[in-house]
């Protein structure tokens, strides 16, 4: 890691006049200001604070399929064995024939 500091430099105005969205869009306005947008942003905190506190009611649908996949739930199971595979066929028997006359 380095100890090295970089250091900004200003931003030109007349290309930040083509930026659209974020907090451009709420200090704008003439009543914008640093609080609205803290308000915005805490709300959207709050937000997800609550949704990560939720407690799930019941069983997840997706760790049901998994249990069930895998044979924890009752249902599945595993797969039946393999059958092995048939012997082999016995050799075919060999015929000799001569051509030889006497």
């Amino acid at each position: 890691m380095s100890n090295t500091t970089h250091e900004f430099s200003a931003l030109d105005r007349a290309l930040l006049a083509g930026v659209a969205g974020g907090a451009a869009r709420v200090t704008a306005r003439s009543s914008g200001s640093d609080a609205e947008i803290k308000t915005m942003l805490t709300g959207v905190t709050d937000g997800l604070k609550s949704l990560g506190n939720q407690k799930p009611s019941g069983m997840d649908p997706m760790m049901m399929m998994m249990m069930m996949m895998g044979g924890g739930g009752g249902g599945g199971g595993s797969a039946a064995p393999v059958a092995a595979a048939p012997p082999p066929p016995p050799p075919k028997p060999v015929v000799n024939i001569t051509n030889s006359v006497r």
